[in-house]
């Protein structure tokens, strides 16, 4: 039996397979088994997996266009006494998935949540990469507007310690074009189908990942993991003395970062960590 009581109020948030469906775990089907019925981002992804398993519960979808609605049904059954399960398509719940609304509401009604561990993309690509894993941080999905895509790698480079990030294969290659952009040299591994049958880890740096993937288009989920490196940057002009000019004409210290900022082509946040360094 499992060591908690399915007699209590529980939503149980399940962590499901990323792609070989051997790694779902014994304590997941055993509570899929026993919830009243299972939350889940589209039933038609997730039927075959309780099938697989001969899990006969009712499927109900919740994703970020009806999670607003449905966690208050969900709310009232779990009062109700009824135990809940919480899948997604893949992974573990709420990781860059619905999920938060929901167990947010659960906190601030004093029901019970409990996690079935089990895969992780995130850390399933940490743990097969070169990359360091003592300190990492993770950033959920690129921006997709230019300057913030490239204010966003600035910082991921800069961070001392891995980046984690989820990309499409469609962006990928622009994703990593920008990364060689600001820093030809900084590490960057591709996690490529992690479990399933065409899985691939490609670490090079960044300028030879640009060159990989433009001869050979990438398919498939995608984690990307970017080093820290250090980024150079070599100006015309001495920033230092641009914002010091920019002061003099009576803008505020923001404004003239700012402006230095846009001026030079780089990012205010990158502008001012270059000139920390300096100090």
């Amino acid at each position: 039996m499992p060591p908690f009581n399915f007699f209590d109020i529980v939503l149980f948030v399940i962590s499901t397979p990323i792609g070989n469906l051997q790694d779902i775990s014994a304590r997941a089907i055993s509570t899929l088994n026993a919830c009243e019925y299972v939350l889940c981002e589209d039933t038609r992804h997730s039927r075959p997996l309780l099938d697989k398993f001969d899990i006969k519960k009712p499927l109900y979808s919740y994703h970020q266009h009806n999670e607003a609605y449905r966690s208050e049904k969900v709310i009232a059954d779990l009062k109700d006494d009824l135990s809940i399960g919480l899948i997604s398509d893949a992974g573990t719940p709420g990781i860059s998935d619905p999920g938060h609304v929901l167990i947010e509401q659960c906190y601030a009604e004093n029901i019970r949540v409990v996690p079935i561990p089990g895969a992780c993309a995130v850390i399933t690509a940490l743990s097969a990469s070169p990359l360091p894993t003592d300190r990492f941080q993770f950033i959920g999905f690129l921006p997709k507007q230019p300057g913030a895509l490239s204010e966003a790698l600035e910082e991921a480079i800069e961070y001392d310690g891995s980046t984690v990030c989820y990309e499409s294969p469609q962006r990928l290659l622009k994703t990593l074009q920008a990364l060689n952009d600001l820093s030809p040299d900084v590490p960057v591994a591709v996690c490529r189908e992690l479990t399933k049958l065409h899985e691939e880890i490609i670490y090079k740096k960044a300028t030879d990942q640009v060159e990989h993937f433009t001869r050979h288009p990438p398919k498939g989920e995608i984690v990307l993991i970017i080093g820290h490196y250090k980024i150079e940057k070599k100006f015309s002009f001495p920033p230092e003395k641009l914002i010091a000019w920019l002061l003099e004409e009576g803008l505020s210290k923001r404004d003239a970062l700012q402006a230095a900022a846009k001026s030079l082509g780089v990012s205010r946040n990158l502008l001012y960590r270059l000139l920390m360094d300096k100090e």
